[in-house]
């Protein structure tokens, strides 16, 4: 069970925390209080957050008891972690729809019968200013300054107003009121959680240990997966929209997301990924991946609805006649070169940039890929020009 505790954590801190808080629950005869916060600043969870709420449910399924946070007090200030500016804060109203909306999400995940939860407005909210002034001596700004957000916007003259600064402070605080042993999170909150363990150290409790697990890369390959970047796949998608946007990931995003996503054993993962490196085509196992992942949100079955649908509509559709749109070519001159002939089909993107996607394969003409901005072509009737994945043109 400790393998199964330890798997998937990016970083510990302190380095046998876990280890250490188990023993001391062992020798207390209690369970662990595992603490994860949430702010809701958004309607929807997605696979990001199950990476996190999986290993909530490891130490559910250990024994433990599950404390979740919903930020509804440190919501109206607005995370600033990762921003280069200060985040709008949310209405009341629109907390109080989200974390209704989280609670709900929670249970495809974690037993929400067994957990605790807690709104952190039940101890910031009477807060008076002698009380916040007291917390705040507890942290000083070279502190808060070693964070990497602040740091960065103080170096390039950005604003950071007061009250951000607040944030990982009152965060930190939520630890101290629950008596977290243990803090969840992902490695973007490695800062404020620390801050818990310091705080409840300098108020004579326990610091808890601190997990943080690896964020998972959105779709795009690039960004952690987020819904302001609509990179993301959320927990309540279409089982067939799921299955459709795991499928869109990049080849090499999916050890990645063996590892972080699925329910297969180690054992399994291994043998994928080691197929993986050893050539195999991967779109066999993109399949799997997919199948499992919503399969895992949507039920038994669902995975294999998701693949025929994708399959039928996505990998078999033929191109009829009606998903072209004509493109008269009548205003060509000859000689007109295939740039010429995608700037007619797309007026309104800048011919740099169709001389970017063409040489990136991007363009195709009958079928066949054409790579080459400065090809001649025969502008005749009846050709069909595709740019893109979705836009088809036949020339008339």
């Amino acid at each position: 069970m400790l393998y199964r505790l330890l798997s998937n954590v990016a970083i510990m801190e302190p380095e046998d925390g876990l280890k250490e808080k188990l023993a001391l629950a062992e020798a207390e005869s209690r369970p662990l209080r595992v603490k994860l916060g949430f702010d809701p600043t958004a309607a929807d969870l997605h696979l990001g957050h199950a990476v996190v709420l999986q290993k909530l449910r490891d130490f559910q399924e250990s024994g433990h008891t599950i404390v979740v946070i919903i930020g509804d007090f440190t919501a109206s200030i607005g995370d600033p972690t990762g921003r280069n500016k200060m985040r709008p804060p949310l209405s009341a109203d629109e907390i109080a729809a989200n974390a209704e909306t989280y609670l709900a999400q929670l249970g495809r995940v974690v037993d929400t019968d067994r957990i605790e939860v807690r709104r952190n407005s039940e101890w910031h909210g009477r807060l008076d200013l002698a009380g916040t002034i007291r917390l705040m001596s507890q942290v000083t700004v070279a502190q808060i300054m070693t964070r990497d957000d602040f740091r960065r916007r103080f170096a390039d003259g950005l604003p950071i107003h007061l009250h951000e600064l607040l944030y990982p402070i009152l965060q930190g605080y939520d630890s101290v009121m629950i008596d977290a042993d243990i803090e969840l999170g992902g490695t973007d909150q490695l800062f404020n959680n620390l801050m818990g363990r310091h705080l409840q150290e300098a108020a004579g409790k326990p610091g808890q240990a601190v997990m943080t697990m690896p964020l998972l890369v959105g779709l795009d390959g690039s960004d952690k997966m987020s819904k302001s970047k609509s990179n993301y796949v959320g927990l309540t998608d279409p089982a067939e929209e799921m299955f459709g946007k795991l499928m869109s990931i990049s080849d090499a995003m999916l050890p990645n997301y063996l590892e972080l996503t699925t329910t297969f054993d180690a054992s399994e993962i291994k043998g994928m990924t080691d197929a993986l490196e050893a050539g195999e085509n991967p779109m066999g196992i993109k399949k799997a991946l997919a199948a499992n992942v919503t399969d895992r949100f949507h039920g038994s079955g669902a995975g294999d609805a998701g693949r025929a649908h994708f399959e039928r509509t996505v990998q078999k559709k033929a191109p009829s006649e009606a998903d072209h749109v004509p493109l008269p070519v009548n205003g060509l001159t000859d000689g007109a070169t295939l740039l010429d002939l995608c700037a007619a089909a797309q007026p309104d993107q800048s011919r740099g940039a169709l001389k970017r996607l063409i040489a990136g394969g991007g363009v195709r003409l009958d079928g066949d890929k054409a790579d080459d901005p400065n090809a001649a072509v025969d502008a005749a009737p009846g050709r069909r020009l595709w740019i893109g994945k979705r836009d088809r043109f036949v020339l008339t």
